[in-house]
């Protein structure tokens, strides 16, 4: 399943980031992770306190994924609305879900605040970044001077996280890309 050039930790973590996204934090024991990184537990313990630390490596882990995902998408050279429809059309594993924003419906990650740390900085990342760019949108006259970039910014998480919930409770991506070309609508440039 790993590659064999990968260390120990790294396959225990890899695998901690697969079962979390699968299974949340309590359906995720240190057998099942010893298992699926095919590591004993003299080697799990040798490497991690316990499965909190060794949880609190795989979230950081999917945190920096994610942000360096939207930054490629959203580091794009163009308009403000061309960088976010670059953000909100990138391929995704709809059906799949973020991987950061199933964290945040995990109990006992949100209920732990350093667990729940690299999620919320994650996410207020995002909202940042976002703002930044709707901010650019609005200095270039691409959005109207009314509009609010970090209120822009919340919308577009809410849309993309509330896409995954949409579509993972039908079994179909396709509300994600109606709340998708709907966003995009209300933010195209109007001539």
């Amino acid at each position: 399943m790993y590659s064999e050039r990968m260390s120990t930790p790294e396959r225990l973590i890899e695998a901690t980031r697969e079962l979390l996204w699968e299974r949340g934090y309590v359906g995720t024991s240190p057998k099942a992770i010893q298992q699926q990184a095919g590591a004993g537990q003299g080697s799990m313990y040798h490497h991690f306190t316990g499965k909190p630390d060794l949880a609190l490596a795989a979230i950081r882990r999917t945190a920096q994924e994610l942000r360096a995902t939207a930054d490629a998408t959203l580091g794009i050279e163009g308009s403000a609305y061309e960088k976010i429809a670059s953000y909100l059309l990138r391929e995704r594993d709809v059906l799949r879900g973020c991987p950061v924003g199933r964290l945040t419906m995990d109990p006992d990650i949100i209920a732990s605040d350093e667990l729940r740390a690299p999620v919320d900085e994650t996410i207020t990342w995002l909202r940042g970044r976002l703002a930044e760019i709707a901010q650019q949108g609005v200095r270039d006259g691409e959005f109207p001077a009314s509009v609010e970039p970090g209120d822009v910014a919340s919308t577009i998480v809410a849309t993309v996280q509330g896409g995954y919930v949409l579509a993972r409770a039908s079994g179909s991506t396709a509300a994600f890309d109606a709340g998708v070309r709907g966003l995009l609508a209300l933010l195209a440039p109007r001539d």
